[in-house]
């Protein structure tokens, strides 16, 4: 993974130092409420419902078992003892004390980590696969390029105050796309030409919140070297053209859409034109040296083995887990494994310090030092031998990171909602657990195959809520809680946004509302479909139907 230089070490402790002041004269009077509220967000320091929220970024997913140990460390110390891990691949502390986050913030930068541009008209954290350099179908390792879109936003002077925030998101397999690109205001799908060079397909427009928006592709294929040039393009046309008026029409699905994508595509080429050959084209020996970060790992040669057949043969939760929650690896025998954070009871995406500790240990141990976060708020283990599975298996079990339902209906993404979200309309939390609670056979849950079930507390939909196979969105009906549901969305490579499927339900029904809504999937899938399948199939006059009959 990327290691700071004196540059990348020294700008991040010079951030830290003139928090630390900001914050004292915000102590002292000399800073008011609002003269302080700008400053806080540029270091990722929001106020939420009940106490401060403090988000710390994860560049495109990765931390190493230092860096999570100072996690658990920051979260024992200054917090409730447990950290959150987002949608888009960060992590936030829930409770710290604003007078507490410059000595955080140190802490963090001890270890290389920070809180610039987790907030605010900026770019944001730049996330890509979890499955990023050890997958076998992907077209090259994604992020290098990710590393490079880091260190070239980070602190741009044209692009610190955007017309709104601003997310980029990175995907190399082409069967495949983990990463969500086509709902990000700028989508990169790498991709090779016909002369096997790499570059890009470029989408641009994407976004969820009030408005959902697949994101169009104007560019069929940008040489890799062009990358930043024709990025800074794009994001200038935004700020020239992009709306400062209303924040609700500010991102720049509003614009491309308003312009139309051809439009918004010839404004970019022209502006392109003038800075294509500028100091910001890449050259092959930055990439490459880029790339030197993300060598593999010294794999060893496992030697074929009948032991691990024979736990998968002999123990039925064993090959559960195995068959759900593992993926091959580029190196034979090697494993991706995923642990899932979704154990009923707990909320997705929390893990308490002890299990971060637990997480770390098992990083060390079995997969070089180094974890990945998942959009869908698990975490990886990237380089596991198949030799090791059954031990890993044992230990997360132990901790309840084995749950076997990885892209099941109980593995609910989710956002913190109106337990901690001052924006929030309604609470996610117990949405989620009422459907696990619910859904808890998990002999049903594989018969059910694979359904996305996202929940948001709001329309600014961190939890996805829009591409969920069914979405879930809380809001508020004359001060009482209530939920909207959605069928249809999808996050990956046929990417669609889900249509409401009608009036609102109270929260006590949710779990039976889901319970229809599968019901009349099973009752009209083909042997061979997946939820999806079955909903673009039939369509949502079934669905509805059933969810709003009368009861005789």
């Amino acid at each position: 993974m990327y290691k700071y230089d004196d540059y990348d070490r020294n700008l991040v402790l010079e951030r830290v130092k003139q928090f630390r002041g900001q914050t004292d004269r915000f102590f002292s009077g000399d800073l008011s409420e609002d003269e302080f509220l700008a400053l806080r967000l540029q270091n990722g320091l929001y106020v939420q419902r009940l106490a401060p929220m403090l988000r710390v970024a994860i560049p495109y997913g990765m931390l190493s078992s230092v860096q999570l140990r100072t996690l658990a460390d920051l979260s024992r110390t200054y917090d409730k003892g447990y950290v959150h891990f987002t949608t888009r691949q960060n992590v936030q502390f829930n409770w710290p004390q604003i007078k507490d986050v410059p000595d955080m913030l140190q802490a963090l930068s001890d270890v290389e980590m920070h809180a610039i541009q987790t907030s605010g008209n900026c770019i944001r954290n730049t996330t890509t696969d979890q499955f990023a350099g050890v997958i076998n179908d992907e077209v090259t390792d994604p992020r290098p390029y990710c590393e490079i879109i880091r260190q070239w936003s980070t602190f741009h002077p044209e692009f610190a105050y955007l017309p709104r925030k601003f997310k980029i998101a990175v995907n190399a397999c082409p069967t495949e796309d983990r990463a969500a690109i086509k709902v990000h205001d700028i989508g990169l799908e790498i991709v090779q030409n016909e002369q096997g060079e790499t570059g890009f397909r470029v989408f641009v427009g994407g976004g969820l919140g009030r408005t959902p928006l697949l994101g169009s592709a104007i560019r069929e294929f940008l040489p890799e070297k062009d990358l930043l040039t024709y990025l800074e393009a794009i994001i200038r046309v935004y700020n020239q053209h992009g709306r400062r008026d209303n924040k609700y029409k500010a991102r720049i699905k509003i614009l491309v859409k308003a312009l139309t994508p051809e439009v918004f595509a010839q404004k970019v080429e022209d502006e392109w034109q003038h800075i294509k050959d500028s100091p910001a084209q890449l050259t092959n020996e930055e990439i490459d040296r880029v790339k030197g970060f993300f060598d593999a790992p010294n794999y060893d040669t496992v030697e074929s083995t009948t032991s691990f057949e024979e736990q998968v043969a002999s123990n039925k939760a064993f090959a559960n887990w195995v068959k759900r929650n593992t993926n091959e690896h580029k190196v034979a025998g090697y494993s991706i494994v995923t642990l899932t954070l979704k154990k009923t009871g707990i909320p997705p995406g929390d893990v308490s310090d002890d299990k971060l500790e637990l997480i770390a240990d098992l990083a060390d141990q079995y997969s070089f030092g180094e974890v990945r976060i998942a959009h869908d708020q698990n975490i990886v283990l990237a380089d596991v031998k198949q030799t090791d599975l059954f031990d890993v298996w044992k230990k997360a079990q132990a901790a309840g990171f084995a749950t076997p339902n990885l892209n099941m209906l109980t593995d609910i993404i989710c956002c913190p909602g109106g337990d901690f979200c001052a924006l929030a309309n309604a609470k996610s939390i117990p949405i989620a657990e009422q459907i696990q609670t619910r859904f808890d056979n998990l002999d049903y849950l594989y018969d059910l195959g694979e359904i996305e079930l996202n929940i948001s507390g709001c329309m600014n939909a961190c939890g996805h809520h829009h591409i969920g196979n069914i979405g879930i969105l809380g809001v508020d009906k004359k001060g009482e809680e209530f939920y909207q549901v959605s069928l249809g969305g999808c996050s990956g490579l046929d990417a669609s946004i889900g249509k409401i499927l009608g009036p609102s339900f109270a929260r006590e029904q949710m779990a039976d509302i889901v319970e229809k809504i599968i019901n009349v999937y099973i009752e009209n899938r083909t042997d061979e479909e997946l939820f999806l399948d079955t909903y673009r199939r039939i369509g949502m006059t079934p669905f509805k139907e059933r969810v709003y009959a009368k009861a005789h």
